[in-house]
């Protein structure tokens, strides 16, 4: 019969951030494109676009649109992603307002819909 040992294992909790727990730099700016890609891709599968359709339509190559799909987005800036969502027939709103706290930074917040 095996003895059972009692291991103690230590979890961290994290911030909700994943980037930010990585501690990358330009946490803000990933945390925003992830953001924009989820829901870029939201749209194109609501829409049943496939790669190539997709690609045609935001006037990149297919292999731009699996990176995209594959969240390997090191390759796309925000504002190329806002274009995708507006060469897709979406809106986007950018709303700057004041917080209570200035002793932390700001949030970017994208809420899909």
């Amino acid at each position: 019969m095996a003895k059972s040992k009692n291991k103690v294992i230590t979890v961290d909790s994290g911030s909700g951030n994943v980037f930010v727990d990585l501690g990358l730099a330009d946490a803000g700016e990933r945390t925003t494109k992830v953001a924009l890609a989820v829901e870029i891709n939201r749209i194109l599968k609501a829409n049943g676009l496939t790669q190539v359709t997709a690609a045609k339509a935001l006037g990149v190559n297919q292999p731009k649109i699996s990176a995209l799909v594959n969240y390997r987005l090191d390759g796309f800036s925000v504002e190329r992603l806002m274009n995708f969502l507006t060469a897709l027939g979406h809106d986007i709103q950018i709303s700057i307002r004041s917080r209570r706290s200035t002793r932390t930074p700001g949030r970017i917040m994208i809420a899909g819909g």
